[in-house]
């Protein structure tokens, strides 16, 4: 099944986010547990940084949850909301 994954930045969150960005990164490029098909961070209009979206594919909700957590900006505190939400991609999926 398909999720995406909102996450939205806490108002004095961007010094915690840069200082882990790399490792959020690297985290996210190595994962093997679900399949990231696409993610990037969330923008305000003048380009800074106010969350990230994923949409991942996994065997259920309580994969992503567990994916998610181990992301080093849960653990420096980045997000103040996160909604995981089903999805069907419908309109151009990318290949399977």
């Amino acid at each position: 099944m398909q999720y995406v994954l909102e996450c939205r930045d806490a108002a004095d969150a961007l010094p915690r986010r840069m200082q882990v960005r790399q490792a959020h990164l690297e985290w996210v490029a190595a994962t093997t547990e679900v399949r990231v098909m696409a993610a990037g961070p969330l923008l305000d209009d003048a380009g800074g940084f106010v969350g990230s979206l994923f949409i991942i594919e996994a065997t259920d909700r309580a994969a992503v949850e567990a994916w998610h957590e181990r992301d080093p900006y849960v653990a420096n505190r980045v997000f103040e909301r996160v909604t995981l939400t089903p999805f069907r991609w419908t309109f151009n999926p990318p290949p399977a």
